[in-house]
């Protein structure tokens, strides 16, 4: 009977413990729940179950029951050329995957001829969205498809710049949408349409709220804090806290990063968030408990905290534990005060970059909640589990796993974060996506 159960909740792509459904996983907190998985990653590395072709994209996969889904950019015209500051043009078809979780084999191909006209073009950004039997599939141009996921048919579409006027960031529409109580959440842009909601199953706009002279590229998120559920908006300028249900603005606290940065999704525990970026902005912010309301806590500085882009920190156990752009270090810090603990390149750039001082080294980070480690997947392309205290870092493994094949300031890398699930993890460059079985 069991196996029964579990074949129907499969067949309906329904989420579980052991699903990946969305980015940083089911909760988008980073956190790892499943049980069963190694405490080790031996010198001959844990098992390669496949790998399969894929195409240019900086999205990470997502998991749901025997489907894994995946956006990628198949480019038929144009060269890549990372300039921060030029947009380049691609021609190209954007599609989105879906493959069998234990075979690797496409299960269907949702596609679309897509003209890319970006700083660092290399694919979506956005890592699908799976709620409901639905997927949620943000484009780098601001196209944002629901698609059924056992067939891939189309439900419906938003184009965020016709149908909202939202302008286009230099480096693309980057954020994860949000699914909850029957909502879509988005960043988009335009006049008062910064947050967007849409009815997850018609794509009709509930409400638009907050203006802003560029949307940044963070996702939305929710909290319960004051009393009420919030919805928490960082755009480039200010960190905005919302009624989710109507869109109105219950608080704003300036929070302006450079080159309108704001990436990385900010962190809660309790009542207090955390939320940084590139030119040393950051803050720990207080949640009022009686009200939604919010006040800073304290401010970054040059030497405290850590300044994070292309991946989001974690916090556990009071320690915030973050790759940092500048050193291109995963930083240790306080949650009280930003105090540094230790920093550390080697999970965050190769060795060969290391000492000319690189910037924007890239750590994805995911925390086993069980095993109390680390799961790293490092820009060089490397799988590391280690050991990360107040105290310091202890690596207990390493595993590569793929070739960097984009670049960044010269450097090859791969910028595209993991996903855990059914004891295995996913990870992929522009070329491939890898299954590793990480069972105890």
């Amino acid at each position: 009977m069991k196996k029964i159960l579990t074949i129907l909740a499969a067949s309906v792509l329904v989420s579980s413990a052991d699903d990946w459904p969305r980015w940083m996983g089911e909760k988008a907190d980073g956190f790892w729940r499943e049980e069963g998985v190694r405490k080790d990653l031996p010198e001959g590395g844990a098992p390669v179950k496949w790998r399969v072709p894929v195409g240019w994209g900086y999205g990470g996969p997502a998991v749901v029951g025997d489907s894994v889904f995946l956006g990628d950019y198949q480019r038929s015209k144009g060269s890549l050329m990372n300039s921060p500051n030029k947009a380049v043009t691609w021609e190209g078809k954007e599609r989105l995957l879906c493959l069998d979780a234990k075979t690797g084999k496409q299960k269907w191909v949702y596609e679309v001829d897509r003209e890319y006209e970006l700083s660092y073009p290399g694919g979506p950004r956005a890592t699908p969205t799976v709620v409901d039997g639905l997927v949620y599939f943000l484009g780098a141009m601001g196209h944002l498809a629901c698609v059924d996921a056992k067939s891939g048919k189309l439900i419906w579409e938003k184009d965020f710049q016709k149908d909202l006027g939202a302008p286009l960031p230099i480096w693309g529409f980057s954020a994860h949408p949000l699914v909850a109580n029957g909502i879509v959440y988005c960043v988009a842009g335009g006049d008062g349409s910064v947050a967007v909601a849409l009815d997850a199953k018609t794509g009709e706009v509930k409400w638009k709220a907050l203006d802003a002279q560029t949307q940044g590229y963070c996702p939305p998120s929710l909290v319960e804090a004051g009393g009420v559920e919030q919805l928490i908006i960082w755009h480039a300028e200010a960190l905005n806290g919302l009624n989710p249900v109507t869109g109105e603005l219950y608080w704003s606290l300036p929070l302006k990063p450079t080159y309108g940065m704001s990436v990385m999704t900010p962190r809660v525990v309790g009542n207090k968030m955390f939320a940084s970026g590139i030119g040393r902005v950051g803050a720990m912010v207080k949640l009022d408990e009686k009200k939604p309301t919010a006040s800073f806590l304290w401010k970054g500085k040059p030497k405290t905290a850590m300044y994070c882009c292309n991946s989001t920190p974690l916090i556990v156990d009071g320690v915030i534990y973050g790759s940092d752009i500048r050193t291109s270090s995963v930083i240790a810090a306080s949650m009280e005060d930003g105090e540094r603990f230790w920093q550390s390149q080697e999970p965050s750039i190769a060795k060969d970059h290391r000492k000319g001082g690189g910037s924007h080294g890239t750590a994805f980070l995911t925390f086993h909640e069980e095993n109390k480690q680390f799961w790293i997947f490092g820009e060089m392309g490397d799988l590391i589990l280690a050991e990360m205290t107040k105290e310091g870092y202890k690596e207990l493994g390493r595993q590569h796993l793929l070739k960097p094949t984009n670049e960044v300031f010269g450097r090859p890398v791969v910028w595209s974060g993991p996903a855990f699930a059914g004891k295995s993890v996913y990870v992929r460059n522009d070329e491939e996506l890898v299954k590793v079985d990480l069972s105890e």
